[in-house]
């Protein structure tokens, strides 16, 4: 033996659980019930769906043929087009990729901009899957930072400050998970100039663009980047959000920009997507009903929402330690409380002493303690209670 790994140095993370996971898992063993605030799998959060209508998309005739098309079906990518149509974005179905959700399609893209060690900047705060699907693809992912000032923004000294040699391109989610706030149309332009002035592609994660809420906007938001003609841009959205459908699957890469660049990354990352062709045929054949499930879907969402965002508020006004940081999308709140002591074991205290979960700021890459994350998917009753167990703990610490 010769004491060399046989496992490639970019597996290399912390595979042990974590504090917080450790509480969690013993919580349930016990068999207490739990006041989950962190929900995020829609589908088991008592919305209505259409069974007969999906089941029964998945059942196409045409399935049983195979037809590998690299950018998956035209008349699947056609129905995604009429989708961007619907929202204001013109769309050619050519610039359209299918993928096998927007993990998927965050590989592709690193694959198409980065040589091994190559940069990706992304905002922080901010989702904490980016860091093992960049690190898969031999990514490193470099951070500027979003502040808070009555609102969350892009800190651009900062972003400029980052740009180096090996910067292939920045990352932003529209709006941002988990703060909630979108990109300003003042924010786009100045993206725009930068990515021009570098030589930057411009990635842009809009799965919850569809949850905008128009209350509490400090200014003017920019709507989808589907067809951002600046620069090289790159959109990433599915079924996941957009239809309340994550078991789906089913993601996209739309593509924009100058044209000779735009037709140069359409034809490499059709090889990538030949190579792989992963995109099922009953899935692909299934997206015109599954895309159409997002009109009763979406309305039941936002509902719940608003009506969770309306009893946080109430709940909040009647207490001065805890506050709810703006948002203006998405489906989860950050909480600003009193940074006594880590947020993880704030997090574990909750459920220990209050059976409630939710999650610790520092997953989510904040920049100091006194932050926890809430999701509004949780339905009423579990909200209501769980916050009301939360701001009653934090009364009598």
């Amino acid at each position: 033996m010769t004491g060399r790994s046989v496992f490639a140095a970019r597996t290399n993370w912390t595979l042990e659980e974590n504090a917080y996971t450790l509480a969690l898992r013993r919580h349930r063993q016990s068999g207490r019930a739990i006041f989950d605030l962190t929900a995020s799998n829609p589908t088991v959060c008592g919305f209505h769906y259409d069974e007969s209508a999906i089941l029964g998309a998945l059942q196409s005739s045409a399935a049983l043929t195979y037809d590998p098309q690299p950018k998956g079906l035209l008349s699947a990518r056609q129905v995604v087009a009429d989708y961007y149509r619907e929202i204001g974005a013109d769309i050619d179905p050519e610039r359209l990729i299918l993928t096998t959700g927007t993990s998927e399609a965050y590989s592709f893209l690193f694959r198409l901009l980065c040589e091994p060690g190559d940069e990706v900047l992304v905002a922080h705060p901010s989702y904490p899957l980016f860091d093992f699907l960049a690190s898969i693809q031999d990514v490193m992912l470099r951070p500027f930072r979003l502040v808070y000032d009555h609102g969350w923004q892009i800190d651009f000294s900062e972003l400029d400050q980052c740009i180096g040699a090996r910067t292939r391109a920045i990352l932003l989610v529209h709006p941002n998970n988990p703060t909630g706030n979108l990109i300003s149309a003042r924010e786009a332009g100045q993206l725009n100039a930068l990515c021009a002035r570098h030589d930057l592609a411009l990635v842009v994660d809009e799965v919850f663009l569809d949850y905008r809420l128009a209350a509490g906007s400090r200014e003017a938001a920019c709507g989808t980047f589907a067809g951002n003609s600046a620069v090289l841009t790159f959109v990433l959205s599915g079924l996941s959000k957009i239809s309340a459908l994550p078991q789906m699957k089913v993601g996209w890469i739309a593509s924009s920009g100058p044209e000779n660049l735009v037709g140069d990354a359409l034809a490499r990352l059709e090889v990538i997507a030949d190579t792989y062709l992963s995109l099922n045929a009953p899935v692909q054949h299934a997206v015109p009903v599954l895309l159409a499930q997002r009109k009763a879907l979406q309305p039941q969402i936002i509902a719940r929402i608003r009506s969770n965002l309306r009893f946080l508020d109430a709940q909040l006004a009647a207490q001065s330690l805890v506050s709810r940081l703006e948002f203006e999308g998405g489906w989860y709140a950050v909480l600003r409380v009193p940074a006594v002591q880590s947020d993880e074991n704030l997090a574990i205290e909750l459920l220990d002493r209050c059976s409630v979960a939710v999650h610790p700021g520092h997953f989510y890459e904040f920049p100091s303690e006194g932050y926890l994350v809430i999701s509004f998917l949780t339905p009423a009753s579990d909200f209501e209670e769980g916050v009301r167990r939360l701001l009653a703990h934090m009364e009598g610490k």
